[in-house]
């Protein structure tokens, strides 16, 4: 395919959103647990920090600490700060039990509008907002600007590209113009504005793909790590071929990466992976599903789940 044959399964997964249901922490409110829930479809390719602004907003009545920053505000999941460099979408996967439900799925094709009737219909993530006692030692503190965050994206996206061509010299091409263009469509949910610059990022002339950006995120922590909100994550250099006549597939990179999780590559005997919330078959073509549905970062981000 073609990718302008790609480019209205990109803007479907790009249209992902996840439903979210935030309060504020209890020993944070004048009314302890009585503030109204702040409710709100969030893009996938979001990030928390994005949305502290409005959350500082609904909730500032509510607060003890009048003088508290929107900036100050970190969210958690039954006790566990949530990281706030990784996508929303990402978070949901790993955190919302959304596994309890894609077990349950009899279709297992990665198909976008299938995955926006899904949303429509899935509970809102409950989600704690806090803006004191900031998790030194889990999250990196954010500043009124938002430059943290920026960087951290721009970071990510720097992260990607590398291992994509094997060099930095297509993101370094990127004009100042480009790179706040990139970072301002992910603010505002702007695929269109999105695309311009990321078809410049993937199909730089003369700069041949020498991998594929992917990450994959395990189910359980390590017991011998008890940070809060530890994530065990797998990353390895995963080609877009495995011959000339042979493409990679999902399932052969993951049998590669996780073999004792993967014995098959073709069926999911013990995992299954888990993309954009949604189950993706093994023998999709792994360059193809990294340039439909990978993060705005440009990382394939795979969520593995226990059968």
């Amino acid at each position: 395919m073609t990718t302008k044959d790609l480019r209205p399964l990109q803007a479907k997964v790009w249209e992902g959103c996840v439903p979210l249901e935030i309060r504020l922490a209890s020993n944070e409110c004048k009314t302890y647990d009585q503030s109204d829930a702040f409710l709100i479809l969030v893009p996938r390719q979001s990030y928390i920090p994005l949305l502290l602004p409005k959350l500082h907003a609904f909730f500032h009545d509510s607060l003890i600490n009048e003088q508290a920053n929107s900036w100050d505000g970190w969210l958690s999941y039954q006790d566990v700060p949530m990281k706030w460099h990784l996508p929303i979408g990402l978070l949901y996967d790993l955190y919302s039990g959304a596994s309890e439900q894609l077990r349950d799925t009899h279709d297992d094709r990665l198909d976008p509008s299938d995955e926006q009737q899904a949303t429509q219909g899935t509970r809102a993530w409950k989600l704690t907002l806090h803006f004191q006692d900031w998790p030194k030692e889990a999250l990196a503190q954010l500043d009124r600007e938002g430059k943290v965050m920026q960087d951290a994206f721009t970071n990510s996206v720097k992260e990607s590209s590398f291992v994509r061509h094997g060099s930095a010299k297509v993101v370094m091409a990127l004009s100042k113009d480009d790179s706040t263009q990139l970072w301002d469509a992910v603010v505002k949910n702007d695929f269109s504005r999105f695309s311009i610059v990321n078809q410049k990022l993937l199909n730089h002339p003369g700069a041949a793909v020498k991998h594929v950006p992917i990450k994959v995120y395990l189910p359980a922590a390590s017991s011998s790590d008890n940070t809060a909100g530890h994530l065990r994550m797998v990353q390895s250099l995963v080609t877009p071929s495995i011959s000339a006549r042979q493409p990679q597939t999902l399932g052969t990179a993951l049998n590669s990466i996780l073999p004792s999780l993967f014995p098959s590559r073709k069926n999911c005997l013990i995992a299954l992976p888990v993309l954009q919330g949604s189950i993706v078959p093994l023998g999709v073509g792994i360059e193809t599903l990294a340039e439909v549905a990978a993060y705005a970062d440009g990382f394939l981000r795979i969520t593995v789940v226990m059968r």
